[in-house]
């Protein structure tokens, strides 16, 4: 029984030590805002797929799932 908690203890340490570096660090975050690091880099292009998209799906937004606007996933 009392060997219990100091392992516990060690394993919650171990485990929340583990997401100290999830996310960008500060000097990482300039690289990333530059416009060709974008999801969409090029505006009017996004824009032009998206209408493609939905007049061909007959649905407005869900771009990122599967399935169509029919209803026949």
């Amino acid at each position: 029984m009392k060997m219990r908690y100091p392992i516990a203890a060690l394993l919650v340490a171990t485990l929340l030590g583990g997401c100290s570096s999830w996310g960008a660090k500060p000097w990482q975050r300039g690289a990333l805002a530059r416009p060709d690091m974008q999801l969409d880099a090029d505006p009017v292009q996004a824009g032009l797929d998206d209408h493609i998209y939905f007049s061909k799906e007959a649905s407005s937004g869900g771009r990122g799932f599967g399935g169509g606007g029919c209803g026949c996933n």
